[in-house]
């Protein structure tokens, strides 16, 4: 069936709708709803069968709807109507929410109800949620949507009716700054926690620090440093930790409020962002290898059960810094230090990595110096992942991963990835070569024309598709919050394996006899000077892409990739 995404924008879940419709069959093109391009023209140059908005901050226009059947993917349960749907969600600490498809009419969240699908809300930030269990929800829904509308015979419910007969309506305005707002000599811990995680990532919290204006985005409880309520306390990794009335909070990243007549500001490490006005302040560091027991908030953990150990990190965005990267390398080689046979490396939930940190080179006094410093960070941190010997390295994609994120993962003995993960295995949308030993890995793993269509067709992969292409070894079918116990048991059965060991007493031959063939410092260093070239020429694509990017500035229409559908 030929089915058209109408979406404000292609994030992670019209990403994800996009590859799994595709893995069933469907034909599917994307359309970008943007101010200065006629949706309805659009809409009948398509001439799709079926519309489906996965994210949509605007009404589809009465010309789309009536001549089309268009299912809006709404981020609530059934009854719930309004543009902060999720953010209200968090902000009153419910237990459980949903996603519903609508049928789109003349009223926002009213149409009738094709599906509807109810999920757990865990404690997490809502950027998290958004991808993780409202993700699994809405693409649970929109399948089972698309399959009722294939069908043919199946009527959906008057949401009116529904409503009325069981009492769910309730129609909230959107959440704006005013309720956002954190009182630093009112607030708990919990409540600006709480707060923090309804903004994430946007619209974050806007507020006064140090005499200007900020959006707060982030939020992490800290258990043992105390200070006068408001008062910013310490640093850590990058963020800056900041007294309530009753303990205090870890804010990572911080963003400007916008002046008029200038470009949208972006997000950066809070500690970057404050720059010269931060005060003098402890630097409150855990050590390079933290337990995951440590009470104490940091983006890099360990555990260690028997012969398995894990190093989780949780950087925001999915974006490695050169910093970040550094400072994960160091965990790496501390982990590697322990008497483990089987390293799992990622996180628990959400990002695995995306790669390099595009707001931090963005916000570089030099933008090209500190591109060639980040990609040779994620390039050290990739080599060591790829020249470790003495025990098995699982990479544990718990989320989406992209770029270098993705070559990451890769260069690990074997990937295991959960069922909602989306892969976006190339470079080529921010005008780049690539690195990351990139022309090594992805190859060998998927075959030389399989990773240049990936390489060119630029779209995303489902967990299940990189399974069959051979990027991923094993897709476990776990929730969010489950996956990273489920990967433990996994290792643990995978360390206590005969093979293991002697997978292991192999791997420093292979090694040895893949560098006497085609040694990896020929692949860094030719991917390497691919990427000087374009860092170095300041009319190069990727300046103006990643400035965009970052800017999150509009296109102008919907990219040829996305509007023509895959080939």
């Amino acid at each position: 069936m030929h089915i058209l995404l109408v979406a404000g924008a292609f994030n992670s879940l019209t990403q994800r709708v996009h590859a799994e419709l595709r893995d069933r069959g469907h034909h599917v093109a994307v359309e970008l709803a943007l101010p200065d391009v006629s949706l309805p023209a659009a809409v009948r140059r398509h001439d799709p069968r079926l519309v489906v908005a996965p994210i949509l901050k605007t009404a589809i226009p009465e010309e789309v709807w009536t001549a089309y059947t268009c299912l809006v993917v709404h981020p609530g349960p059934l009854g719930d109507r309004g543009p902060s749907s999720l953010d209200w969600a968090i902000h009153e600490g419910v237990d459980e929410w949903g996603v519903t498809v609508l049928q789109a009419n003349g009223e926002l969240d009213a149409g009738d109800v094709w599906a509807s699908v109810a999920c757990r809300v865990p404690p997490v930030a809502k950027s998290d949620l958004y991808r993780g269990e409202i993700a699994d929800a809405a693409l649970e829904a929109v399948l089972l949507a698309v399959d009722r509308f294939a069908g043919g015979t199946h009527v959906p419910r008057r949401q009116s009716e529904a409503c009325e007969r069981e009492g769910l309506l309730r129609v909230r305005p959107c959440l704006d700054q005013s309720v956002r707002r954190i009182d630093w000599a009112e607030d708990s811990t919990r409540t600006v926690v709480r707060k923090l995680r309804a903004a994430d990532s946007q619209p974050g919290v806007l507020d006064v620090l140090l005499g200007v204006e900020w959006y707060l985005h982030g939020g992490h409880p800290e258990g043992a440093l105390r200070g006068s309520p408001g008062e910013l306390l310490a640093t850590r990794a990058g963020a800056i930790c900041r007294a309530t009335t009753d303990g205090a909070v870890w804010i990572p990243e911080l963003r400007p409020r916008r002046l008029p007549g200038q470009p949208r500001p972006f997000k950066l490490p809070a500690v970057q962002a404050l720059g010269d006005r931060l005060p003098p302040l402890p630097e409150h560091a855990p050590p390079p290898l933290p337990e995951a027991a440590d009470p104490r908030w940091t983006d890099i953990r360990y555990r260690e059960d028997g012969s398995v150990g894990c190093l989780s990190f949780s950087f925001p965005g999915g974006a490695m810094s050169t910093e970040q990267c550094r400072r994960l390398l160091d965990a790496y080689r501390e982990a590697c230090a322990r008497p483990t046979s089987v390293l799992v490396l990622g996180g628990e939930r959400d990002f695995f990595s995306n790669g390099i940190h595009l707001g931090v080179i963005e916000a570089a006094a030099d933008s090209a110096a500190e591109s060639w410093a980040n990609i040779n960070a994620m390039n050290d941190l990739v080599e060591a992942v790829l020249t470790t010997t003495d025990r098995l390295v699982v990479a544990a994609v718990a989320g989406n991963a992209a770029a270098g994120g993705a070559m990451l993962a890769l260069a690990a003995d074997e990937v295991w990835c959960r069922s909602g993960a989306v892969w976006n295995p190339h470079y080529g949308l921010l005008g780049l070569y690539g690195s990351e030993y990139w022309t090594c890995t992805l190859p060998r793993r998927v075959g030389p024309a399989v990773a240049e269509r990936l390489m060119r067709d630029t779209l995303p992969v489902s967990s299940a598709r990189a399974e069959e292409l051979g990027l991923v070894d094993l897709v476990v079918d776990a929730d969010p919050d489950a996956f990273a116990a489920d990967v433990r048991r996994l290792a643990a059965y995978l360390a206590g394996l005969p093979a293991t060991e002697a997978r292991i007493a192999a791997k420093k031959t292979e090694l040895e006899l893949r560098e006497s063939v085609a040694p990896l410092a020929g692949f860094r260093e030719r991917e390497l000077a691919r990427m000087r070239q374009t860092f170095d020429d300041p009319d190069a694509p990727y300046h103006a892409l990643r400035r965009a990017f970052v800017h999150k500035e509009c296109p102008r229409h919907t990219p040829p990739y996305l509007a023509q559908g895959p080939s």
